[in-house]
């Protein structure tokens, strides 16, 4: 549906921001009184989470233009789609796995030879577990189909590829800041509160960056989903950790550190290259 001029670029950026405020809304709706790590807290939110991933695809529909959705399968926008399905769950997850050679090395060495042999067991167990669901699953997906495939396609009808990607973060990373009347409401100070949500924003904003490349490069929402639930099981790389080993080990663990990054950065682009994932819509500026 075309929605004229009047719609334009601002209309674009409002809706990706209408769509943030939703979804963070959608989570308080309810007026639990219960905090958000309580299981009764946990599936409210699951039916919000899940609630928008319904209603945000109707962003996309009406402030994109006629000839874009003449042109482009709406599924295909949303990064819905099976060519390149395979390559679109396996390769971004070896590709994010090199990033984090450093942290796995350190984990592992942490367990037992037997515990090594058996280490994707250790994680079933979990599988039906709430809380486990809530990181691994609804989560990533839910936040991945709103702020990437449902914002994603807005942007890039206005905007250059590279603006739309390191902007499109940026609603995804305001969102995150509900945490800190969390962390108040639980007796956090408010400084306290404040500056780990900044932390949070930052690595959220960085890496809603790498997860917009990934959906504009591999055409898939699977891509980043699959990506966003790996990050949310590794957790942050813990440097304290990394930096209080004694030699030689601390330097074999922060050569992997780096030389993960740095294999990575090579990787990026030609592992992500669109004809791997069959994504052969190239995005202009289509704007109305």
């Amino acid at each position: 549906m075309d929605v004229g001029l009047w719609s334009g670029s601002l209309l674009r950026v409002a809706a990706c921001f209408v769509q943030a405020v939703l979804y963070i809304a959608s989570l308080y709706v309810w007026n639990s009184p219960f905090n958000r790590d309580h299981p009764s807290t946990i599936k409210r939110r699951f039916i919000s989470a899940l609630s928008m991933m319904v209603i945000s695809p109707f962003f996309v529909y009406f402030f994109s233009s006629g000839t874009l959705l003449n042109k482009v399968s709406f599924c295909h926008l949303l990064g819905l789609r099976l060519d390149g399905l395979l390559n679109a769950v396996v390769v971004p997850l070896l590709l994010t796995s090199v990033l984090f050679l450093g942290p796995i090395a350190m984990a592992l060495h942490a367990l037992s030879p037997r515990q090594v042999i058996t280490y994707p067991s250790l994680f079933l167990p979990d599988v039906c577990n709430i809380f486990w669901l809530r990181n691994h699953v609804v989560a990533p997906l839910s936040e991945e189909f709103t702020f990437r495939a449902c914002m994603m396609p807005l942007l890039l009808q206005s905007f250059s590829p590279m603006t739309s990607i390191f902007f499109c973060p940026i609603p995804f990373g305001v969102a995150h800041f509900h945490h800190m009347i969390e962390r108040i409401y639980t007796g956090v100070p408010f400084k306290n509160a404040f500056l780990l949500s900044m932390f949070q924003f930052c690595y959220t904003t960085v890496f809603g960056i790498y997860s917009a490349f990934l959906f504009y490069r591999t055409g898939h929402i699977v891509a980043p989903f699959i990506v966003h639930a790996f990050c949310n099981l590794m957790g942050f790389p813990d440097i304290a950790g990394l930096m209080a080993l004694e030699k030689p080990l601390k330097t074999k663990m922060l050569s992997l550190l780096v030389g993960g990054l740095v294999v990575w950065a090579v990787l990026l682009v030609p592992l992500t290259s669109p004809a791997l994932y069959e994504n052969q819509f190239i995005w202009t500026q289509v704007d109305s």
